[in-house]
């Protein structure tokens, strides 16, 4: 008798284990992540007008390193500066601040992948456009974007903030207008497109973050990416690059 009751024991610990080693398989291979943006990333963040873009690739992390500058025209350029455009339109009486260059750089990983907990997008850098420039959510201060905010983009949807730091909030010349283009990428290792899939259609599967899986123009593989909202926002006319949570684990983005 005992020595059945030894047997099953025997039995029940092998079954246990081999649960727990299947378990631990399964983790494994979905906090490395399936899709490596390393090429990808190495070959589309350039900034040919102030050449303040560098990638560097450091085992599982990529840091993208710029100066924040835009490689576009704008009216934050300053007039008399040669790639100085004049704000057109609204009035953009509020518009008073300049910009200058900064120290970012901002770490994601090789292989991004989902985190079972999303966390809230916060004030400042969500991400990194690929001239360089940061990329911001739909809040400004202490609160949403408000008419004050937008009278001062410039036709890129950008603005300096306080800290003189030019970013971006909403689509616009130079960046994206209604199409499939990738933007950048956000801090969680993720790509971000403009309004159009890469069937030039409407994405109409989108979560609640602003993303879905699937291939892209850059990636053959799937790969969850995010979208720039086909919403507009308020009475702006304009549509937000990126609003809620992160789908993965953010990296860290420093000035």
């Amino acid at each position: 008798m005992k020595k059945n009751q030894y047997l099953i024991l025997a039995i029940s610990m092998l079954l246990l284990m081999s649960c727990s080693d299947n378990e631990t398989a399964t983790t494994t291979t979905n906090e490395q992540g399936t899709v490596d943006i390393t090429t990808v990333v190495q070959s589309s963040f350039s900034n040919d007008y102030t050449d303040g873009v560098t990638v560097e690739v450091s085992g599982d992390n990529i840091t993208i390193r710029s100066t924040g500058l835009p490689d576009h025209k704008t009216p934050y350029w300053g007039v008399g500066h040669e790639m100085y455009e004049d704000f057109l339109g609204t009035n953009h009486a509020n518009a008073n601040t300049s910009m200058i260059a900064h120290n970012y750089a901002m770490t994601i990983p090789t292989n991004p992948i989902e985190s079972s907990f999303k966390e809230e997008t916060e004030l400042g850098a969500v991400g990194m456009a690929l001239n360089g420039a940061p990329i911001y959510n739909d809040y400004e201060g202490m609160g949403v974007l408000t008419e004050i905010a937008w009278s001062t983009f410039d036709a890129t949807g950008a603005h300096p903030g306080p800290g003189e730091d030019y970013h971006y909030h909403c689509e616009g010349t130079y960046l994206t207008v209604d199409d499939n283009n990738l933007i950048g990428f956000l801090r969680d290792g993720f790509p971000v497109y403009g309004r159009k899939d890469e069937d030039e259609s409407y994405p109409s599967d989108l979560d609640v973050n602003g993303g879905h899986v699937g291939t892209t123009a850059d990636f053959s593989e799937e790969i969850y990416h995010y979208h720039v909202s086909s919403e507009e926002y308020s009475t702006s006319g304009l549509f937000v690059i990126k609003s809620g949570a992160y789908h993965g684990t953010k990296g860290t983005f420093t000035q």
